[in-house]
């Protein structure tokens, strides 16, 4: 399978981003891949809007099961999330659970107005009624398949195609 130039994708989601963004909205990238998108969109977007990052580890559904991740990452909300168009932003959406998770802890920091998902890569497979707004490409992958968002040294974005056992 040929997999979409990341880079690419990501100033596709610029684009269809622009008309979403108003005076209130704030970026928030869920880790990692989606704090990666966010601080690249960014800068492409309003330097001047706000930007928060989550780690929804705590927040996951699956936490009793899974246990605790290695690499958790604190979460930063600096500004008020009350009354703000939040765009939330994720690598790749699958089941839709992790998107459950991360708006679970975006309430705990207030109401937001709205909220707007962007993914990079939207691969089906829901189990949970959740829909992006924004996305770069839609891959139908197979179950034993699993897409994963990349970083090099340089910041430069790559998707790799893994196959499970």
């Amino acid at each position: 399978m040929h997999l979409p130039d990341a880079e690419v994708l990501l100033q596709h989601m610029a684009q269809q981003l622009k008309p979403f963004i108003t005076a209130r909205s704030a970026l928030v990238g869920i880790h990692t891949g989606g704090v990666w998108l966010a601080e690249k969109l960014h800068p492409l977007l309003d330097q001047g809007m706000p930007m928060g990052t989550l780690d929804v580890s705590f927040y996951r559904d699956d936490f009793g099961q899974a246990g605790l991740h290695p690499n958790i990452e604190p979460s930063s909300i600096p500004f008020d999330v009350e009354g703000r168009d939040v765009i939330l932003v994720d690598d790749v959406l699958y089941t839709g659970r992790s998107v459950r998770a991360a708006m679970n802890e975006l309430f705990d920091y207030g109401r937001p107005a709205s909220i707007i998902l962007a993914v990079l890569i939207d691969r089906g497979g829901r189990e949970l009624p959740i829909a992006a707004q924004v996305v770069g490409a839609t891959l139908a992958l197979e179950a034993r398949q699993n897409i994963q968002l990349n970083r090099d040294e340089q910041g430069t974005l790559g998707l790799s195609l893994h196959e499970k056992n």
